[in-house]
């Protein structure tokens, strides 16, 4: 089965999990199982837990907690973190702590609908702040720049004590596979505010290339897998720098957890450790008492292989995906944002067209996809600008959904597993629909109900 509906780094190797107590698990059970370990809710207040960094932990959470910072190039000196439940999750915790009752700002820069943002906005909103978000401009889905250089320049001139709020930043789109410049966090520093950054979509080394030290954002989330493409479920992290921490307010919110350890010491290799002794060590899987292949793996590997593997594959399938034409010379593929580019994330964001130009709408497609062993993504893009010359577009393309407007795309992640054997099973599926009765076939075959949408002309 080819997963490229969710992007994310795995914990633990495929072979960690077939070697996991087979007497009760195996690999085609229910995924409501837990191998390895559990998360159970926390509930707490999230100032007292950073300040009190580690003073609650279990050894396992201690040695999982040294692992990704390790990984991530995470200074524990500079930065403290926790286990949340997931992004989501992380996302509200930020905004029940933070100050926003003494009139400050949001400012997030996001071009698809997503729940962890749309949960920061509700609870920041709810509490005073006034909530703003970039918008990109028809039809590359770049940041029209001088929109947000204006929301991030805007207020009184004053000492840059005083805070304006938090400027939300993902580095990059996980749904249309857009970089965005990492200028706008130094310009957003400047202007006086704390800066978040999302790196729940980066690419599994890309951290070493980031410059942390540089940037010194104030908060961070990421969040992990237990096995990629086998067991979705794992945890979210939440960094808060020290020097942050301090400015929050208490807060007693859901959304941190705690890491239960599986009793198995295969997996987790009885996790004996003296804290004293691991602190003056180098920081790796077996200083820290837990082996986390996923993640050796990917250190293995480096940022130069993995970096070049995902851009070449995902340029490809770019590249492939626009010379399927119909007999009428009419494109089968729309791409949304940029299209091959030696900077885009390993993400991409289409739709499908027929013949007549008319959209086959994305929920028969990931349908269909699913019968065909292909798991792909469904997204809405939004905070489009139209510029005048595309008026006529605008009204063509976007649609409502709940109260808002955007454009229902499939998505495609690649996470640093994904081979071209992936990226050619996509395209051999998507090359299907050149045939026009396609989707009637194989519709009646999956078992699919094709539901009468409204179509769309292409762009």
């Amino acid at each position: 089965h080819t997963c490229l509906d969710y992007i994310g780094i795995g914990l633990y190797s495929y072979s960690q999990l077939l070697n996991y107590d087979p007497s009760t698990y195996q690999i085609s059970s229910s995924l409501s199982e837990s191998p390895f370990f559990s998360v159970s809710p926390k509930i707490g207040n999230l100032k007292e837990k950073l300040l009190n960094d580690g003073g609650q932990e279990t050894e396992f959470e201690y040695s999982m907690k040294r692992r990704i910072m390790a990984f991530l190039k995470i200074s524990e000196e500079d930065y403290s973190m926790v286990f949340t439940a997931n992004r989501t999750s992380a996302f509200r915790l930020v905004a029940e702590s933070y100050p926003f009752t003494s009139k400050r700002k949001l400012l997030t820069v996001y071009d698809y609908e997503s729940e962890a943002v749309d949960e920061i906005h509700r609870v920041s909103e709810k509490r005073g702040a006034k909530v703003a978000a970039a918008e990109f401009s028809w039809p590359r889905l770049r940041i029209c720049s001088s929109k947000l250089r204006k929301m991030v320049t805007s207020g009184k001139k004053g000492s840059k004590k005083k805070k304006k709020g938090i400027f939300v930043f993902p580095l990059h789109s996980r749904v249309t596979g857009s970089r965005y410049p990492y200028l706008w966090m130094s310009v957003a520093q400047e202007k006086g505010w704390h800066v978040m950054i999302d790196a729940c979509g980066l690419g599994p080394k890309d951290m070493d290339s980031f410059g942390l030290s540089i940037y010194n954002p104030d908060f961070m989330v990421c969040s992990f897998y237990k096995v990629f493409g086998e067991n979705p479920s794992g945890f979210g992290c939440l960094f808060v720098k020290k020097s942050t921490i301090s400015i929050l307010e208490s807060s007693s919110g859901s959304g941190m957890v705690n890491l239960v350890p599986t009793d198995d010491p295969v997996s987790l290799h009885a996790l004996e450790i003296n804290r004293t002794q691991t602190e003056s060590e180098e920081t790796d899987s077996f200083s820290c008492g837990i082996e986390c292949r996923g993640l050796d793996h990917v250190d293995s590997l480096g940022l130069v292989s993995t970096g070049n593997r995902s851009r070449c594959l995902i340029n490809w399938l770019v590249s492939a995906l626009y010379k399927l034409k119909h007999s009428t010379s009419s494109r089968l593929v729309k791409i949304y944002g940029p299209k091959v580019n030696f900077n885009r994330g390993p993400a991409i964001a289409f739709n499908l067209f027929d013949q007549k130009g008319e959209r086959i709408e994305p929920f028969v497609v990931q349908k269909l996809a699913d019968c065909s062993n292909v798991s792909l993504g469904q997204g809405l893009l939004k905070k489009i600008l139209f510029e005048e010359e595309y008026a006529e577009v605008r009204d063509r393309v976007l649609e409502k959904r709940k109260n808002e407007l955007g454009i229902s795309v499939l998505t495609a992640a690649l996470g640093f597993l994904a081979n071209f054997e992936d990226v050619y099973k996509l395209w051999i599926f998507v090359a299907r629909f050149l045939d026009s009765e396609f989707v009637d076939k194989e519709s009646v075959r999956c078992g699919v109900h094709v539901f009468e949408y409204k179509n769309r002309e292409v762009v």
